[in-house]
C-alpha cells in the first residue's frame, strides 16, 4: 500500500489540509522531499562503508552530503517562506483595534476587511505554524 505523500516545501498554502488529517506523522514532519532524502542518504552509507578503505575521503563525502543537506534545506524554507508570504502581503492591512482610523477611514476591529481576508490570514497563519513546528522538531 502506496504511503501518501506529505506536503512539499513547494505546495501552495491552501492546497493542502493539516497533516494530521491525511498523513502518518513522520511523513507529515518531513521537509525533506524522499527522493532527495533518500539519495542523501545513499550518498552518506556510501562514505560511511568507504571509511575503512580511504578514511579521509569518507569523511570528506560526508561533508559533502552535510554540506548539501544544508543548502537544500535553507533553499527549500526560503521558497516556503517565499509562497507563505505571498499568500498575504497583498491583502489589505488593517491596524490595530482601538487605533485612530486612518484619515476618511473607520476604526479598525477584529471583523475589519472582508471574511475571505481573515480567512486567508487564518490558512497563513496555520502553514507558518506547520512549517515552524516541522523544523523545530529537527
Amino acid at each position: 500500500m502506496a504511503e501518501p505523500s506529505a506536503p512539499s516545501a513547494h505546495t501552495s498554502p491552501s492546497a493542502h489540509t493539516s497533516p494530521s488529517a491525511h498523513s502518518s506523522p513522520s511523513a507529515a514532519s518531513a521537509l525533506y522531499p524522499p527522493d532527495a532524502r533518500d539519495k542523501l542518504t545513499l550518498r552518506l552509507q556510501n562514505a560511511v562503508n568507504g571509511f575503512v578503505d580511504s578514511p579521509r575521503a569518507a569523511v570528506e563525502s560526508a561533508d559533502g552530503v552535510l554540506e548539501e543537506a544544508i543548502a537544500d534545506l535553507t533553499h527549500m524554507l526560503t521558497e516556503r517562506r517565499r509562497t507563505l508570504r505571498t499568500s498575504w502581503e497583498a491583502l489589505p492591512a488593517e491596524g490595530a483595534p482601538g487605533e485612530p482610523p486612518p484619515p476618511g477611514g473607520t476604526p479598525a476591529t477584529a471583523e475589519a476587511g472582508p471574511t475571505g481576508d481573515t480567512e486567508q490570514l487564518r490558512l497563513a497563519l496555520r502553514d507558518y505554524r506547520e512549517t515552524a513546528e516541522r523544523l523545530l522538531r529537527l
